[in-house]
């Protein structure tokens, strides 16, 4: 792997994809006594980074793959984003999901003509199902976080904030299963070695953090975080990424969690996830050494329910 790489990666989706503005806040740089460079996903197509990765692992079939479709399990923002690059790229998706997934989350997959196949609330039962279903159709399984072309595809937002603003000192990702931050390293490193990547992840689901520490995948004990896009664990391909890359990750609570995320909906007049705001939420528990530096925040995605703001 190596520059040419990524750049191929990004070249071959921005068809597909949108190249999502940066925004910036002088009252929050005052707040952190830093400049902060919001890289805004969830301003991407279906609202959240996801596109990209999902749009590239498609694009990286062979046409006999692609006539047989693809493959996921998911109840969240994976789900949505395979389908709609499925449908952009004339591909059939079949999405897993768990029965008590929210009917907002399963309309959006029809709308974007994902085939929805039910199964329990288990991680045994989501991956049974979608072994089953890519065993009777020979549709590929495309993980949403630990597959190679998904995280390469999530390292073209970086790639894109360094291309605007070459001169930061740290990039701030949150961590969930671990593909969005490990293409962030990747950016980082091929295209400003010099810019550190920082994690973001709840106490409650602090699993990256122990595994950099013990220098294995640990396991989450508990998963009782708001921030629900990042309930899930690293894996076996993007873990090794981030050991190699990433300087540190920064544990939050969740009420710092939902302080940060009133300051972007006041300040920066966005609409964001919860998991969004642990990026910010870290750069202010730990402003003493993020003060003084040119820091991207990316904000991961803007798939929230309304009805259901925790303020």
């Amino acid at each position: 792997m190596n520059k040419d790489t990524l750049l191929n990666v990004y070249n071959n989706i921005q068809a597909y994809i949108h190249k999502t503005p940066v925004l910036t806040s002088r009252l929050i740089n005052e707040i952190v006594g830093a400049e902060l460079y919001f890289k805004c996903e969830n301003f991407q197509k279906m609202g959240a980074f996801k596109m990209r990765g999902a749009t590239n692992a498609i694009m990286q079939l062979n046409e006999a793959e692609k006539q047989k479709g693809v493959v996921t399990h998911s109840s969240g923002n994976f789900a949505q984003a395979l389908s709609l690059a499925a449908k952009s790229l004339g591909v059939t998706a079949n999405i897993v999901m768990p029965k008590n997934a929210p009917q907002v989350k399963k309309n959006a997959v029809l709308g974007y003509n994902g085939v929805i196949t039910e199964c329990d609330s288990t991680v045994i039962a989501r991956e049974r199902e979608a072994a089953k279903i890519s065993k009777h159709t020979g549709a590929t399984f495309v993980h949403p976080s630990n597959d190679i072309n998904v995280i390469l595809g999530n390292s073209t937002a970086t790639i894109e904030l360094l291309e605007d603003y070459n001169n930061l000192d740290i990039i701030v990702s949150p961590v969930g299963g671990g593909g969005l931050i490990a293409g962030t390293a990747l950016a980082a490193h091929y295209f400003k070695s010099d810019c550190e990547v920082v994690g973001a992840e709840p106490i409650e689901a602090d699993d990256a953090y122990r595994s950099l520490i013990s220098g294995k995948i640990e396991t989450n004990e508990t998963v009782n975080t708001i921030a629900d896009g990042l309930r899930t664990q690293l894996g076996d391909i993007n873990f090794p990424i981030i050991q190699q890359h990433v300087k540190q990750i920064v544990r939050v609570e969740e009420t710092e969690i939902i302080d940060a995320m009133r300051l972007i909906y006041e300040r920066l007049k966005l609409v964001v996830e919860t998991s969004s705001a642990t990026t910010l939420a870290a750069i202010i528990k730990e402003k003493h050494q993020f003060s003084n530096k040119k820091i991207g925040v990316i904000l991961s995605g803007g798939n929230v329910d309304l009805s259901a703001l925790p303020f």
